[in-house]
């Protein structure tokens, strides 16, 4: 073999022999599957550092998975549809389909440069009308089975992008890409109902034990279960009673009586009504028109209001409570309603008190002080929303919690005012987008039909791909595409148009990893290797994705499920989110101006140094730190790994390793290796810690440089060692583990080769390091026989000479022996 290491020859020799060999390609009639999926990328154009942190850690379970006999699918994609595209082809004044084909070119290159383990023979985008075809398809499923829904709704409209955002993507009232000042409007959009799966979706995650706990909590929040009462409330007017009663949902009953006001949200039609006759309040709504409309956000800015000319009636008390219309109810959650009772809920005391209104005690602590004697309800400094026990609360005082709840829920349905109710925070999915570059709704407008669905003899909807823009309103609403708008309505044959709203980007990756198991097939969305291959057996993917993409996913899977098209509940087993990559404190990025180039990286120093530094900085869910010298310490790593062997292979044949021949010297190099071996096969199946991986094979590569032994049996214990260390590294450096492989003999290469058995006996050892302790703090390091029991192990430890100092003239109480580690002696 070559004296010195070249990581561009080795690299490309290696990539040629897996491209000829099609060794990617995953058997789909093969046993022991394993289905290893990192998040596909946007076409961008070029990847970054933290693309390549998060294929690498997918690659490198991948490859693992495959030393241990697994028949592995990793697949690759691109989720190309989306604003991101389309602003960037009417900046560069291109189609968005060339712009975009021209990025998957260029980074599908990147990709192989970098050596990832991918079947490319499944390779697809979403904007290919073969995609996205099916997602058309089901969409009219779900439409006659009364899934999907055209709603009209107050929506964040973006003027400058032109469309509307979801409320985690307004960020201090503007659009998180544009930067406009986002708008509130009524329009109307189509939803796909995931609250019927509301319930599903929140008792699964109990079960879901391969996701992090973190990700769990935050679905949980997010579905946001309740179980509460809805009250109503009739309303007066100026003219009089109203033939409406206003409904507001509330999880604390036993606070009732302590409500002074009802808030509304600006959008709430009750708000619209008064507006009409009140300058004011008109006023005050379109001033809510620009505010933010996230729940952390409101949460924390200056609560505002309106008082209006109504009135409700307290349906227990008799007592009329004025209307008001407040900037910090939302007319997405709940029911833009809201019981307002400022003795008892924060929100509510800085709204009274801002507006003088009348704060009221309804409940008193259990305790009448807390242990540190401060009174723990004065309502004159803050609200107290503990629970407790009622006073003021006419027959009902003297109840605590759940007795209150219970008869005040049984007094309002009693009287026709109120039920119980169980409420979810997550709202039905609004899948309508308003721009081009995006599947298109697969709905026909008929003026005597309503929506119609395109039938599936008419799918899919293709795109139109040769556009040209005027601004960044779509092409499909002008006049140049009147022809493509224009059909006949499929139920009763007169002029309809077809809908120009596009999906929601998250519709495209909620369902591509179940494609990538038959991609092939043009006659159905799914078949039986879609079930064959689901679900994901470990996914990998930024934390940002932890709510929406992978709550979608959940969703959609039940719906397939649901369909007959998978036969599990759950699209992914093992979930493993990563950290960010930072550069001098600040995650990189194109505002930032730190980023930093895997291009240049790989033609100076070769993609295995560049993964090998990427899985060596961080556990994969923290931040790595980017450092320069990083990566040049991992190609001298890799530079003495490569000389280690290379000077072992010039040394000729090596004979069959002997155990029963083994010195001392080599029993313990072989007893590290395996050491070695054992923590690398944790730290790749079980802890996902591939840091110490890298760790554990550099300290395994300083032992076997300093193992000085030309024997026939030190050739073959070094042999054993140096097979070891490659076949556990190839994993993170895959090309120098190839050539390596191949240079100490093997037939096969690497990637055919399974993971080494353990053997027992070289883990064995003659001694051991026994600490010793005296009263937890450590006296002394003994090398003894291994296996002595407890009293053999005081003995040793009382006859030390530093250990006799700290135990002389006292008596010794206990001992605590940990065999072959520690012997911990507790003295007076």
């Amino acid at each position: 073999m070559d004296e010195h290491y070249d990581p561009e020859r080795v690299e490309r020799d290696a990539q040629a022999f897996w491209e000829q060999g099609a060794c990617f390609h995953a058997r789909d009639d093969g046993e022991d599957k394993f289905y290893a999926l990192s998040m596909f990328p946007y076409p961008s154009g070029k990847l970054h550092m933290g693309h390549v942190r998060n294929y690498t850690l997918g690659d490198v379970i991948t490859r693992y998975q495959r030393l241990k006999g697994k028949n592995v699918l990793q697949p690759m994609g691109w989720d190309a549809f989306g604003l991101p595209a389309e602003n960037a082809a009417i900046q560069n004044k291109v189609p968005p389909a060339q712009w975009t084909r021209a990025n998957i070119a260029t980074m599908r290159t990147q990709f192989q440069r970098l050596g990832f383990a991918l079947d490319w023979s499944r390779e697809f985008a979403t904007c290919d009308p073969e995609y996205y075809r099916w997602e058309q398809w089901l969409f009219t499923r779900l439409f006659r089975k009364g899934m999907v829904e055209r709603q009209t709704t107050i929506v964040n409209w973006d003027p400058v992008d032109q469309t509307v955002l979801a409320n985690e993507q307004v960020e201090d009232g503007r659009g998180w890409r544009s930067g406009a000042l986002i708008e509130r409007r009524e329009m109307p959009q189509w939803t796909l109902k995931i609250t019927a799966y509301a319930q599903e979706l929140l008792d699964a995650l109990d079960t879901m034990d391969g996701w992090p706990e973190q990700v769990r909590t935050m679905q949980r929040n997010w579905i946001g279960r309740s179980e509460g009462v809805e009250i109503e409330f009739d309303v007066r007017g100026p003219e009089g009673p109203l033939a409406e009663r206003l409904s507001v949902y509330t999880t604390r009953p036993d606070t009732f009586f302590g409500c002074t006001y009802v808030a509304l949200a600006a959008e709430h039609p009750l708000s619209r009504a008064v507006a009409a006759r009140s300058p004011e309040v008109a006023a005050f709504r379109e001033k809510c028109r620009n505010l933010k409309t996230a729940e952390a956000d409101v949460a924390t800015m200056e609560k505002l209001g309106v008082a209006t000319d109504v009135v409700v009636i307290h349906p227990l008390s008799g007592a009329e409570l004025p209307v008001w219309v407040a900037n910090f109810v939302l007319l997405d959650y709940g029911s833009g309603a809201v019981m307002a009772v400022p003795g008892h809920d924060q929100r509510d005391w800085e709204f009274a008190r801002k507006y003088d209104l009348p704060i009221v005690q309804v409940i008193e602590p259990v305790a009448a002080e807390t242990p540190d004697g401060r009174t723990p309800c004065d309502l004159a400094v803050e609200a107290f929303v503990e629970k407790g026990r009622l006073v003021n609360s006419e027959g009902f005082t003297g109840l605590e919690f759940a007795a209150a709840f219970d008869a005040i829920a049984t007094a309002l349905e009693a009287k026709g005012y109120g039920r119980r109710k169980v409420n979810f925070r997550l709202r039905d999915w609004g899948v309508s987008r308003q721009r081009y570059w995006g599947c298109p709704i697969p709905m026909i407008h008929c003026p005597d039909c309503g929506p119609v669905p395109v039938p599936d003899a008419d799918l899919p909807v293709v795109l139109p791909t040769d556009v040209t823009f005027e601004g960044v309103a779509s092409p499909l609403k002008t006049a140049a595409f009147a022809h493509w708008r224009r059909v006949a309505c499929p139920s009763c044959g007169g002029d309809a148009e077809r809908e120009t709203d596009t999906f929601d980007t998250f519709m495209e990756s909620s369902w591509y990893y179940a494609r990538f198991a038959c991609a092939d097939n043009d006659q159905a969305m799914l078949d039986a290797r879609a079930k064959a291959w689901t679900p994901v057996d470990h996914y990998v993917g930024g934390i940002e994705h932890a709510v929406l993409h992978l709550l979608y996913a959940r969703f959609f899977h039940k719906l397939l499920r649901d369909e007959g098209l998978v036969d599990s509940d759950e699209p992914v087993k093992r979930l493993l989110l990563l950290g960010m990559v930072n550069k001098d404190g600040r995650k990189m990025s194109k505002s930032a101006g730190n980023i930093v180039s895997p291009d240049a990286l790989v033609a100076a120093h070769g993609a295995d140094a560049v993964r090998t530094f990427m899985m060596f900085a961080s556990p994969p869910d923290q931040t790595v730190e980017w450092s320069d010298s990083g990566v040049e310490g991992s190609v001298r790593f890799l530079r003495r790994l490569w000389k280690l062997v290379a000077e072992h292979v010039a040394g000729g044949p090596v004979p069959a390793l002997d155990k029963s021949r083994l010195n001392d010297g080599q029993r313990a190099l072989r007893r590290r290796t395996f050491e070695t071996l054992v923590r690398a096969d944790d730290d790749y199946g079980r802890r996902v810690n591939f840091n110490t991986v890298v760790s554990g094979v550099m300290e395994l590569t300083n032992d076997i440089a300093r193992f000085d032994d030309a024997s026939n049996e030190g050739r073959a214990v070094r042999q054993e060692a140096l097979e070891i260390a490659i076949i556990t590294l190839s994993p993170i450096a895959p090309h120098i583990g190839h050539e390596l492989w191949l240079a100490l003999g093997h037939e096969q290469p690497v990637i055919e080769a399974r993971w080494p058995e353990v053997d027992p006996d070289a883990l064995t050892r003659d001694t051991v390091e026994l600490v010793v302790q005296v009263n937890g703090k450590v006296r002394a390091r003994l090398s003894l026989a291994a296996g002595l029991d407890q009293e053999s192990a005081v003995a040793a430890a009382m006859a030390d000479v530093n250990v006799e100092r700290f135990v002389a003239d006292k008596q010794l109480r206990k001992a605590i022996h940990i065999p072959d580690k520690l012997i911990n002696l507790v003295v007076n």
